[in-house]
């Protein structure tokens, strides 16, 4: 196993705060939660197994913010603005709020034109997602919850999709207040239309079958010497069908360009309804097992190379990465990186 999965294994991962492009979330009680999960041999994170390297390590024990089920106090009728990462290495949260509506107001990519009530919010390796909880007017304890989801795993040594794990308890206590959520977060944040004529890449995702511990991105395991490479213009548009062949489901994540996803074929039916029709950017992406999602890519003004891989660490360790070269933009200007050859 090479080194970036042991590191973020280790707890080598952090979050990086953007400001807010508006003043609607000004003076709301505002925690980012780091999700993590690990499991240690002694005092050590436990190492690396072959089959952690096919399934993705996940852990025994599941921490927010490097604690075990710490306690958040709110007041009743108090609203919180909740900044969550999943940084495990291929652990899924499906996260609910015992007697509570999760109201999504932003993901990867920014904030949305407005709060998405949910009552529970999918969450693969590398995706994040910004919330914001209205206390109950009872008093007492509620459980944040990973709910069971099953990413293609099944039953196998390791895997936590058949658990309900209890991440965060939520102490409602104290003098009631009378917050409210804003019902307007971003306006700048709409549904883009896809351009006419706009063109197709069609990307699949397998895994080596047998004792071959590879992945692939359209039959290429990525290596220093060979990887697929994809070529765009910057300030044009594309339409990224990427196509999971594999049994298990994969986050898709490119650097760089946040997309909208305009489809997807299987799946969280909740996941799926939220992201086709709403204005979110999304620069990591769940595409279900034997399943596919259509991405609008905006290519914007970056000129270089950067990377789109599986957010899946293991997974991109064994190949799951391509390259992606931005060249000439449509109006004719080059990239120092346009003749480079992979």
């Amino acid at each position: 196993m090479a080194i970036p999965p042991e590191q973020v294994w280790g707890g080598m991962a952090g979050a990086l705060e953007v400001a807010d492009v508006t003043t609607a979330l000004a003076g709301y009680e505002t925690h980012t939660m780091m999700l993590k999960d690990i499991t240690l041999s002694g005092s050590s994170p436990a190492a690396h197994t072959v089959a952690d390297s096919m399934n993705g390590k996940e852990g025994n024990v599941m921490m927010v913010n490097g604690k075990v089920n710490p306690v958040l106090n709110m007041k009743p009728g108090q609203v919180q603005r909740w900044k969550i990462v999943n940084a495990s290495n291929a652990r899924f949260y499906k996260l609910s709020l015992a007697s509570h509506t999760l109201q999504i107001i932003g993901t990867d990519g920014g904030l949305l034109n407005r709060p998405y009530p949910q009552r529970s919010i999918l969450l693969s390796p590398g995706e994040r997602i910004d919330v914001m909880v209205k206390a109950s007017a009872t008093k007492g304890y509620y459980k944040l919850l990973s709910n069971p989801y099953n990413r293609g795993m099944g039953m196998m040594s390791g895997s936590g999709s058949n658990q309900t794990i209890t991440l965060l308890t939520v102490n409602v206590t104290g003098t009631a207040i009378a917050n409210s959520i804003p019902a307007t977060i971003n306006s700048k944040a709409v549904r883009l239309a896809v351009p006419a004529g706009t063109p197709t890449r069609r990307i699949t995702l397998d895994m080596g079958m047998g004792s071959s511990l590879k992945a692939y991105i359209n039959g290429i395991a990525f290596s220093p010497t060979n990887a697929y490479t994809a070529h765009s213009k910057v300030n044009t548009y594309e339409i990224w069908e990427v196509i999971n062949n594999s049994m298990m489901d994969h986050p898709f994540h490119q650097h760089v360009n946040p997309a909208q996803v305009i489809s997807i074929t299987g799946g969280d039916t909740a996941y799926k309804s939220f992201y086709t029709a709403s204005p979110a950017l999304k620069d990591t992406v769940i595409v279900p097992k034997k399943g596919s999602v259509k991405l609008l890519v905006p290519l914007k003004d970056f000129k270089g190379v950067t990377a789109f891989h599986c957010h899946i660490l293991e997974h991109e360790d064994i190949g799951m990465m391509g390259l992606w070269i931005f060249n000439k933009s449509s109006d004719g200007r080059k990239s120092s990186f346009e003749k480079a050859e992979i």
